[in-house]
């Protein structure tokens, strides 16, 4: 796998969403398909009203074109099967935020799905996932990055990779909030681990997905940078959380994810000492969690919130790739 490559596919992920945009975007619109806006949340957002949601739609049509594309390019022995486990983890929970959104915009439920059918969703997807990664023989073991130190799991993996697929899903979902502060992100999360999946094992086919990820997150940034002309919704966030984890599971690399993935763990952790605080002692430790939204009550503009964090994703993604290839 050469430089070409990595140019050619997040050219073709990146020329696709942007020619998916304007024939996606219009259509979205004459559906109704706008996104409902929170009560409780800033009232700066309530201008944001009607904006096109469910463009993840773009984004992982995208994703599936392009790989398949790049695969065939850097596998002429056929696709293998690690290729095909991420697109269906993507799919499954594209499927699984489609539907949330559908609900939320065409049924006017600010909610979506409850709780419980999308965690019903989401750990069926990951139970799938490991059953497949388990005929496989996958390796269960974890390495603890920058050493040779290996801890064989075994049938603790499972709980393991579940934990991560979800969670990972549900993190990245709660970092979709501002225009573009979803896409950078996961853009430059999804370069580091491309990068290093090329450098490492290597694997072409885990890279090539990756990379595909990017082109197609890049494209949608151009209609999802401030003033957002289109958002991504559940269908887009949820599917990018659950790929990211695949791919970090795929490249060995789980605790790596942590990292590399350090502004998604960020924002959940905020969420979660918000909760803890507020239930014990009835005080709020933010204005607003997640906690992008803390820097806009603050009177930041959503521009240097978004900016702040994609150079914050950044710094993790550069010491992902440090602990990885240099120590």
């Amino acid at each position: 796998m050469n430089i070409t490559i990595v140019i050619m596919t997040i050219a073709i992920g990146f020329l696709i969403t942007v020619l998916l945009s304007p024939i996606c975007i219009p259509f979205l619109r004459r559906l109704k398909f706008g996104q409902s806006i929170r009560e409780e949340g800033p009232k700066s957002h309530m201008k944001k009203k009607g904006t096109p949601t469910m463009g993840g739609i773009m984004i992982v049509i995208s994703i599936v074109i392009t790989s398949l594309i790049m695969a065939n390019k850097v596998n002429t022995a056929g696709i293998g099967y690690e290729l095909w486990l991420l697109l269906f983890v993507l799919a499954g929970y594209a499927l699984l935020g489609f539907l949330d959104d559908f609900i939320k915009v065409a049924m006017k439920r600010n909610l979506g799905l409850t709780s419980k059918q999308k965690m019903a969703g989401q750990l069926l997807i990951a139970l799938i996932f490991y059953l497949i990664l388990r005929y496989q023989q996958f390796p269960t073991y974890i390495q603890i990055p920058g050493t040779n130190f290996q801890w064989d799991l075994g049938w603790g993996y499972a709980l393991l990779i579940i934990v991560m697929v979800v969670g990972a899903s549900n993190a990245v979902n709660l970092t979709d909030g501002l225009d573009g502060l979803l896409a950078g992100t996961a853009a430059i999360a999804f370069g580091a681990f491309g990068v290093l999946a090329w450098y490492g094992f290597p694997q072409h086919e885990v890279s090539i997905f990756a990379l595909a990820v990017v082109g197609a997150l890049l494209g949608f940034l151009v209609f999802n940078a401030h003033p957002a002309k289109v958002f991504m919704g559940d269908t887009g966030s949820l599917s990018l959380g659950a790929a990211i984890a695949a791919v970090a599971i795929l490249t060995k690399m789980e605790i790596l994810l942590v990292i590399i993935g350090g502004v998604f763990v960020i924002e959940t952790l905020s969420v979660i000492i918000q909760v803890i605080s507020f239930k014990t002692t009835g005080k709020r430790v933010f204005k607003m969690s997640p906690l992008h939204h803390h820097y806009e009550l603050l009177g930041w503009s959503e521009w240097r919130v978004v900016s702040t964090f994609w150079m914050i994703g950044l710094i993790f993604a550069s010491l992902g790739l440090y602990i990885e290839v240099w120590l």
